[in-house]
């Protein structure tokens, strides 16, 4: 008997570990997921490769399955602030997002400067053959300059493990020149 436990074992240790595929739970974007460069109005920035976009109203998403990118660039005379963001933007999405809980706000650094960071969690839109919903993670980015605002929303089920993907979405944006 324990030849044959011997045996498995050894099987299993033999099997290369690239053939191993990466197992994700839904929401997750996967480790060798490929990211191009997309240019907006007045920017650019990195989003996963092959997730479908979508123009309306002024706002660019980018989506796959349970994630979302957006971004939306409008004339704002001030940079944020914590303290404008924590009293307007939070006030704003609590009144229109369903189930709308706040997380922490914060000022960030990120390549394009600085920026007021949002978190959040929300409802997700029922999904179009289940009628079910999620709740997600959200990740608020407002970038200024020069009289710009870029808010950069980015989000997926409660738990996803995106930290890597959405730093590098974040790192990328670019203000164009």
């Amino acid at each position: 008997r324990s030849l044959t436990v011997l045996a498995a074992a050894c099987a299993v240790a033999a099997v290369p570990s690239a053939a191993l595929a990466e197992v994700t739970p839904p929401g997750d974007i996967p480790d060798n997921q490929a990211f191009v460069v997309q240019p907006g109005p007045g920017y650019s920035m990195k989003v996963p490769e092959g997730w479908a976009r979508t123009a309306k109203s002024g706002v660019l998403t980018f989506a796959d399955k349970y994630n979302s990118i957006q971004v939306r660039v409008t004339p704002t005379k001030k940079a944020p602030t914590v303290a404008s963001v924590t009293s307007k933007d939070v006030a704003m999405l609590k009144a229109s997002v369903k189930g709308f809980q706040v997380g922490l706000v914060s000022k960030i650094t990120r390549p394009a400067g600085q920026a007021i960071l949002l978190t959040y969690r929300a409802t997700s839109a029922p999904n179009a053959v289940t009628g079910k919903t999620v709740t997600n993670d959200v990740e608020r980015y407002i970038f200024w300059k020069k009289g710009k605002a870029a808010v950069l929303t980015l989000q997926a089920p409660k738990g996803s493990d995106n930290v890597d993907p959405w730093k590098l979405v974040t790192d990328s944006f670019t203000w164009a020149k």
